[in-house]
């Protein structure tokens, strides 16, 4: 509904809907990559590991203990590698800001003149007059509260380190859960290693795909490109440990 005031043309009711910047377009596409990119981490070195362990030892509960130690594990990594990075990004960041307010701080400090005298040029610096706070105390206050304001939103507008490792970490945590639920919900050995495989492959082309169309890129080619990544990491994984299932047979015929 809109009334008309004369001139003017004023909206009633409904919503007015708050337009998103570029800026914060890309940064929530950045922060959504990076989870799936996590859950990806998460969902492949979980299954790949259980790959492993249920190639030496054919045991439902090995197969899934591996699996929460890896998932345990991979989020723990994650968390404290992406805390460092962030941080460290953080500092950096504070400091050029830092040294590029006192640069300007210390640009509008001086004034240099160039006085022409006696076909001689003099320089002469003066230091602009400043009221004294007694007589204008608006004058100290309004740009003390300008800077103060300027580098609260500044470090507002900076990552924070633990929203970013309690970030990787849930992301690898939640990927790590398909492989893990497909080799519970299975009790047959050549069943469980189908289903996982099964699983983790849907899932790899589903990171894959929702990856790419966040980065902009080709969603058919990249989730082609992690699946057959995945492919392969199970492939030698599960081939290299297959050789030590003899041996834990036998260890474990000799100690029953």
């Amino acid at each position: 509904m809109v009334q008309d005031c004369g001139e003017h043309t004023l909206p009633v009711s409904g919503v007015v809907k708050k337009k998103v910047s570029r800026g914060e377009q890309l940064q929530r596409a950045q922060w959504l990559r990076a989870a799936i990119l996590g859950a990806n981490d998460g969902l492949l070195s979980t299954t790949s590991l259980m790959m492993g362990v249920g190639a030496a030892q054919e045991d439902q509960w090995f197969m899934i203990l591996s699996g929460v130690a890896g998932a345990v594990a991979g989020a723990c990594s994650m968390a404290v590698g992406e805390f460092v990075s962030v941080a460290t990004q953080r500092d950096i960041e504070l400091a050029l800001n830092q040294e590029y307010n006192s640069k300007e701080n210390s640009n509008l400090q001086e004034i240099k003149l160039e006085i022409p005298k006696n076909d001689k040029t003099i320089v002469e610096t003066y230091i602009p007059a400043v009221p004294s706070p007694e007589k204008s105390p608006v004058v100290k206050v309004v740009p003390m509260e300008a800077r103060e304001k300027t580098e609260k939103d500044e470090k507002e507008r900076l990552p924070n380190p633990f929203k970013a490792g309690a970030a990787s970490a849930s992301a690898f945590l939640c990927g790590s859960l398909f492989p893990l639920v497909s080799a519970m919900a299975v009790d047959d050995y050549t069943a469980r290693v189908v289903a996982v495989v099964v699983v983790a492959s849907v899932a790899l082309v589903l990171f894959g795909g929702i990856g790419a169309f966040v980065g902009g890129s080709c969603v058919r080619a990249s989730a082609v490109r992690v699946l057959v990544g995945g492919w392969i990491s199970m492939a030698v994984t599960y081939s290299l440990l297959k050789p030590l299932d003899g041996v834990t047979d036998k260890k474990m015929s000799k100690d029953s």
